[in-house]
C-alpha cells in the first residue's frame, strides 16, 4: 500500500483506504474516493494532482493525494 502521490501518471489504482480528519475523509468521499474504487493520475503540475475518478477529472492538493491509500 503507497499514497496515490506516488502513483505513476496513466496507472490505474484501487483506492485501499483514505485517511485524513473526518471532514477530508467525507470532502473526499463525496468526490468519489472510496474504498474499492478506481482512480487513475492524469498529470502531475508542482506536486498537485488531476486524477481520473467515476468517468470525472477532478485535481487534488498532494496533502489530499497524501491521505489516499493505493
Amino acid at each position: 500500500m503507497m499514497p496515490l502521490i506516488l502513483a505513476d501518471t496513466g496507472e490505474e489504482a484501487v483506492i485501499r483506504r483514505v485517511g485524513g480528519s473526518p471532514e477530508m475523509k467525507k470532502h473526499l468521499e463525496d468526490m468519489g474516493f472510496v474504498a474499492g474504487g478506481t482512480v487513475t493520475v492524469m498529470n502531475t503540475i508542482g506536486g498537485n494532482l488531476i486524477v481520473k475518478i467515476k468517468e470525472s477529472r477532478v485535481a487534488i492538493s498532494k496533502e489530499m493525494a497524501g491521505k489516499i491509500m493505493i
